[in-house]
């Protein structure tokens, strides 16, 4: 996800300075757009007034943070891309506020296609009146983003997306595993369901790699296990009791756990193939 936001970031003329935790994965970058490579998260920071930052866990950004030092003076924008808990970014923004440094979570949906294309969906919490100053970002890397209250807003409404991803890619994988036990031709039905009530953009955009068996790309099973830990420490604290989650947890951990060279989540259909 990192690398296509930040292109569309630098086609926008918006991006100055790029920073990774692999330096030849910035330096590629580099190569080719017309940007410079930091040598730390303090470097960039200092030389920049808004950092976005995208990582795949609480702890990373945690880290990153930290590693920015004394470059997050006060005025300054972080805005996380990331999906973390929400205490988590309520922790970390208390933490910059009290440095006079405004903290953005901004996590995204639409998938690896999504942020390509740069028509993302912004989840966003913290102070409005920073959104302004943020929209030509957005608008560079999304098609929409909606402001939904303070911070840890932005991962609370991306817990839900993830919960709903989750139960969606489970319909879809169990009901195409019958499809294929009752032999129906497969480039028929895909168009007759994705046409239909059952359309979605899972089925649109995985439906006919999975049943070829091709899981090469796209959102990693495990970052979903770790997504769905988020919700159901979300759900034990509203009281919500959900089939979907805890279904969809012991499927996906299962399937993360024995099949890693897999990197999208449409390799459910294994495990649901397997159960016919």
């Amino acid at each position: 996800m990192g690398r296509p936001m930040a292109a569309n970031l630098a086609r926008a003329g918006l991006l100055s300075q790029v920073f990774n935790r692999t330096p030849a994965v910035a330096e590629a970058f580099a190569a080719d757009f017309d940007v410079t490579v930091a040598g730390s998260p303090a470097e960039l920071t200092a030389e920049v007034d808004v950092v976005a930052v995208c990582v795949s866990a609480d702890e990373d950004l945690a880290e990153v943070i930290e590693q920015m030092g004394p470059g997050l003076e006060r005025g300054k924008i972080v805005v996380d891309h990331s999906t973390i808990s929400p205490s988590t970014a309520r922790r970390i923004g208390q933490r910059l506020h009290e440095s006079g440094v405004v903290f953005v979570d901004a996590p995204v949906t639409g998938g690896v296609e999504g942020a390509i294309s740069g028509s993302l969906a912004i989840m966003v919490g913290g102070p409005e009146a920073a959104i302004p100053r943020l929209a030509p970002a957005f608008q560079a890397i999304g098609r929409l983003h909606r402001h939904l209250g303070p911070t840890g807003s932005g991962q609370a409404a991306k817990a839900v997306n993830q919960l709903m991803v989750a139960g969606i890619a489970e319909a879809a994988c169990e009901a195409l595993a019958l499809m294929e036990q009752l032999e129906l031709p497969t480039d028929e039905m895909l168009e007759l369901l994705s046409g239909g009530a059952a359309g979605s953009w899972f089925l649109n955009h995985r439906g006919k790699s999975l049943l070829e068996r091709r899981f090469d790309t796209g959102f990693a099973p495990a970052l979903l296990v770790k997504d769905l830990r988020i919700c159901e420490s979300l759900a034990a604290e509203k009281g919500l009791d959900s089939s979907v989650l805890r279904q969809a947890l012991a499927d996906f951990s299962l399937l993360a756990a024995h099949h890693q060279d897999d990197r999208d989540i449409s390799a459910l259909i294994r495990i649901k193939s397997s159960r016919n």
